[in-house]
Parts: structure tokens; C-alpha cells; sequence
């Protein structure tokens, strides 16, 4: 049995038309999931962790004038063998301890002498303790005393001459705080979604902030506070 050219058409047009219209339902729904899956909330977390130091940096400076250059040179190495001794016996080890150079400055070279200075050279040494022992440090600062006894003229006010207290365990905590911070976030998150009659989808994207490590304050700089954000973008669901 043959089928009549119009009835062959229609029937064509018929599929056509079914199949169009099921195609159209498929990317309207598909619209809608992709619409659905744009709703998101973006929220950070915060995770902070108190410290103590465990590296101080102590650098002990002298100065020392005299207007002949030998002669302060014999003063430097004298003074800078007092001082080292000074720290051996408080406990420090000898490879914790640094000589620099000696800064030597000749007031006459700068062409103009000021009649008010009595002696042409000055010098500026340091002795520089660098230790994981940071309570041995904050005991001993106390015992300078000893050394401007001896007449040797430390430098106390100077910025250079501070006590630096560093913290290196950086690596051993950030996995703690890491995740910390992640949970934070999430709590955050969630109470959004609660709020606003939506459930917490998968994480769209996640960075982590930059790890920084300041003093708690400025009288206790042995003390350090780390800080780290972590930003979150979460999915929101029906």
C-alpha cells in the first residue's frame, strides 16, 4: 500500500513538529538547572593562632671615637672581645654568636669640621646573637648593665639595635588553621542558606588568603598572632 504525497507531508510535518517540541522542553529544562545552579554565596573564614617566637635575633651595638685610626681599631677589637665573652657567659654558644664589620666614619672627609667634635673617627661595631633560645635573650637584655660598667657605650634607642623575634613553624600549623578557617566559612554559609530558605550546595570555588604574622602588641613582639582568610563560593539549592 503506497502512502499519498499530502498524507506522507503531514506525517513529516507531525514528527517534526513532536520532535521540535520535545527538543524545546529538553533546553528549557536544562535553562532551568543552569539558572538554578548560578545562585551562590560567597563568604570568608577566618582562622587566628597565638604563638611564641622561636628565633631572637639580638644585635648588640658599641661605639667607639678616637682620632687616631690604629688606635680605634685596637679599641674596637678589644671592646668587640669583651662583649663576646659577655654573651658566652650568660650561655651562649659561640656559633650563635656574629661579628661584623666595624663602621668606621672619618668626620674630617666631609670637608667641613665641626670645631665642637674633639675626635676625627668614629666607629660603630656589632655583636649579633642569633638563637632558638628566645627566653635566654629576654633574660639577658637586663644584664647590659655589665657591659657600660666596663665602659663600653651601648646603643639602647638606636632601631638597629632592637631585639627581633622571628617565628618559623609556619608549615606545622597552616594545615590546623587551613581547615579552620574552611569551617568557618562553611558555618557562615550555611546560616545564609538557612536565612534565606535555601540549602548549601558543593563549593564552586575556594581560595586560600596570605598567611600573616604579626606581634600580638608591641609589648610582648616575643608573641606572635597568625592570621589567615580563606574565601568560599558555595552553591545554593532549593
Amino acid at each position: 500500500m503506497k502512502t499519498s504525497p499530502p498524507l506522507a507531508a503531514l506525517i513529516l510535518g507531525l514528527l517534526l513538529a513532536a520532535g521540535l517540541m520535545g527538543s524545546a522542553w529538553l533546553v528549557g529544562d536544562t535553562l532551568l538547572k543552569v539558572k538554578s545552579m548560578d545562585r551562590t554565596v560567597n563568604v570568608k573564614g577566618l582562622a587566628e593562632k597565638e604563638v611564641s617566637a622561636n628565633i631572637a635575633i639580638w644585635p648588640i651595638q658599641f661605639t667607639e671615637v678616637d682620632n687616631d685610626l690604629k688606635s680605634l681599631y685596637r679599641n674596637v677589637e678589644s671592646k668587640t672581645a669583651v662583649v663576646v665573652a659577655f654573651l658566652k657567659s650568660l650561655g651562649f654558644q659561640e656559633q650563635e654568636i656574629t661579628v661584623s664589620l666595624p663602621n668606621i666614619e672619618d668626620r674630617q672627609a666631609r670637608g667641613y669640621v665641626d670645631p665642637n667634635v674633639r675626635y676625627r673617627y668614629f666607629a660603630k661595631s656589632t655583636v649579633s646573637v642569633y638563637t632558638n633560645n628566645v627566653e635566654q635573650v629576654r633574660l639577658s637584655r637586663g644584664k647590659l648593665t655589665q657591659l657600660l660598667e666596663k665602659g663600653i657605650t651601648i646603643s639602647t634607642d638606636d632601631y638597629q639595635s632592637r631585639v627581633e623575634y622571628l617565628f618559623t613553624g609556619l608549615n606545622e600549623i597552616k594545615p590546623e588553621m587551613i581547615q579552620l578557617a574552611t569551617r568557618n566559612a562553611r558555618e557562615v554559609a550555611e546560616k545564609f542558606a538557612r536565612d534565606s530558605d535555601s540549602r548549601l550546595g558543593k563549593i564552586k570555588t575556594a581560595s586560600q588568603g596570605q598567611f600573616i604574622i604579626s606581634d600580638r602588641d608591641s609589648n610582648t613582639p616575643y608573641i606572635k598572632n597568625v592570621r589567615v582568610v580563606s574565601t568560599l563560593t558555595y552553591y545554593l539549592t532549593d
